[in-house]
C-alpha cells in the first residue's frame, strides 16, 4: 500500500495525516485498517514504533464520521493502555489525528484530581483513553456509562497482563457488553497469556502480524561490552556516553539501581533526568519533557516507566542492566531508530548476563557481536555456556543401557 488514500478515509482525515508528516501506511496500519473499518475485531502483534497507534485510532475516528452522534452524550469509544504516559500520548495522536473534525478526546488516568475528572465527564465525549484501574473506579461509582461504548481497544495487553489488569480488564469488557466490534493490540502473541486474554475480549478476529521485519531491526546497531566488575561497567558507561552517544536512554532493572546510578552520573558531571514507576505525574512529564526539547540528553528508565513512551531521535539505547527477557530487549532496543533513522543498542553485560545476551540472540535468529574499547578491554574469560543434553536423548541412553545389561 503505497498512499493513505487507498484506505478510503475521510478527506479531514487525510488532510490531518498529510499536516503530520506520514508518508505511507505501516505494515501494521495497512493490514488493521481494513479489517478494523470493516467492522471486524482484531488481534494485533505490533511492537512499539511501528504505527500501531494510528492503526487503531483511524479507523475509529472514521466510523465516528460515518456515523455522527445524533446527540450530546458518553464515549463511543475506549482506548484502555497500562500506564498514563501511553494514555497522554494516544489521547495527544488522536487530537493530531482528528483536528479537522468535530471529535472531542479525553483521557482519565491517576494523577489527576477528582474534581477535574467529573468535570469533563459530564461533558459530551467521543474518545475516551484511560488505564484500568482508575476507570474501575469511575464505572463503580456510576461516573462513566459504558452502555455508549461501541468499540473497546486495548492497547499493550502484554503490558497490562504483566502489571495485573487482567481482572480490572475483565470486568470493564464485561461493562462494555453493548458494543459492536473490539481491537487487541499487543507487542508479541507469543505464549498463552495474551491468546487466552483474546479470547474473553474478541469474536472471531482477524489476526495482524507486524512484527518489525529484519531488515527494519538491521537500521539499529547492535553490540555488547563485556565488563569485570560494577567500576568497570561505569568506566566503559562514561566513555561511551562522553565519546559516542548523543540521546541516550539507559535502562536500569529497579529503582535501587536507577537511583544509584543518577548520583553516578551526576560525579561523572554527566546530566540526566529518569523516570520510575509510582513516581508523581507531574514529575513524570517534566522529565519527559525536558529529554524531548534536549535540556538534558541522557534519560534513565526502568522498563515498567519506558513501556509506550515515545520519545523522538534517540541515537543510542544502552541497557546498563540486562532485561529479565528476550522479548523485553526488542522492546527496548526499538526506542531507537524510529520513523526511519538509524540508531545504535549497546549492553553492558557481566559475567552472569552471558546467557541472557545468548537468549536475546537466539530469539532474534541473529547474533549480537562483542566489541572492545581500546584500553578498557575485559580481564575475565568470556564464559562457555554448556548446553543441556536434552532428556529424550539420556532416556534413549538409559533405555539402551537396561537393555545392553540384559543382553
Amino acid at each position: 500500500m503505497r498512499d493513505f488514500s487507498e484506505l478510503e478515509l475521510d478527506s479531514e482525515l487525510l488532510q490531518a495525516i498529510e499536516e503530520i508528516g506520514y508518508e505511507r501506511p505501516t505494515v501494521v496500519q495497512a493490514q488493521a485498517i481494513p479489517h478494523a473499518l470493516d467492522g471486524r475485531d482484531v488481534l494485533a502483534s505490533a511492537p512499539t514504533g511501528t504505527g500501531k497507534t494510528a492503526a487503531f485510532l483511524l479507523p475509529m475516528l472514521q466510523h465516528l464520521q460515518d456515523f455522527p452522534r445524533k446527540k450530546p452524550g458518553p464515549a463511543r469509544v475506549l482506548v484502555l493502555t497500562p500506564t498514563r504516559e501511553l494514555a497522554i500520548q494516544v489521547a495527544d495522536q488522536a487530537r493530531a489525528l482528528a483536528k479537522f473534525t468535530n471529535q472531542k478526546i479525553f483521557t482519565i488516568t491517576g494523577g489527576i484530581s477528582y474534581d477535574e475528572h467529573a468535570e469533563l465527564l459530564g461533558k459530551t465525549q467521543d474518545i475516551v483513553v484511560a488505564t484500568p484501574g482508575r476507570l474501575m473506579e469511575y464505572i463503580e461509582s456510576e461516573r462513566f456509562d459504558c452502555r455508549a461504548i461501541e468499540c473497546l481497544i486495548l492497547d499493550e495487553a502484554d503490558r497490562m497482563l504483566d502489571m495485573g489488569f487482567a481482572k480490572v480488564v475483565e470486568r470493564i469488557n464485561k461493562e462494555c457488553r453493548w458494543r459492536r466490534q473490539s481491537l487487541l493490540f499487543s507487542a508479541t502473541l507469543e505464549g498463552k497469556g495474551v491468546r487466552e486474554f483474546s479470547r474473553t475480549i474478541l469474536t472471531e478476529p482477524e489476526e495482524v502480524n507486524a512484527e518489525p521485519p529484519r531488515r527494519e531491526r538491521k537500521k539499529i546497531h547492535q553490540y555488547y561490552h563485556r565488563c569485570d566488575h560494577m567500576e568497570h561497567k561505569l568506566a566503559l558507561l562514561e566513555n561511551i556516553l562522553k565519546t559516542q552517544a548523543e540521546r541516550t536512554i539507559l535502562f536500569v532493572k529497579t529503582r535501587e539501581r536507577l537511583a544509584t546510578l543518577r548520583d553516578q552520573l551526576a560525579t561523572m558531571q554527566i546530566p540526566c533526568c529518569w523516570i520510575q514507576g509510582e513516581m508523581a505525574q507531574v514529575a513524570r512529564n517534566n522529565a519527559i519533557a525536558r529529554f524531548r526539547d534536549g535540556t538534558v540528553n541522557v534519560l534513565i528508565a526502568t522498563d515498567v516507566a519506558a513501556r509506550g513512551i515515545d520519545l523522538p531521535d534517540v541515537s543510542h539505547v544502552i541497557n546498563f542492566d540486562m532485561p529479565r527477557t528476550a522479548d523485553i530487549y526488542l522492546h527496548r532496543i526499538g526506542r531507537t531508530a524510529r520513523a526511519g533513522k538509524k540508531g545504535t543498542a549497546i549492553s553492558l553485560v557481566e559475567a552472569h548476563d552471558q546467557t541472557m545476551m545468548e537468549r536475546v540472540s537466539r530469539y532474534m535468529k541473529e547474533d549480537v557481536p562483542e566489541r572492545f574499547i581500546e584500553g578498557m578491554r575485559p580481564q575475565h574469560k568470556k564464559p562457555v555456556t554448556v548446553k543441556k543434553k536434552k532428556k529424550k536423548d539420556s532416556k534413549k541412553k538409559s533405555a539402551a543401557k537396561k537393555k545392553k545389561a540384559k543382553n
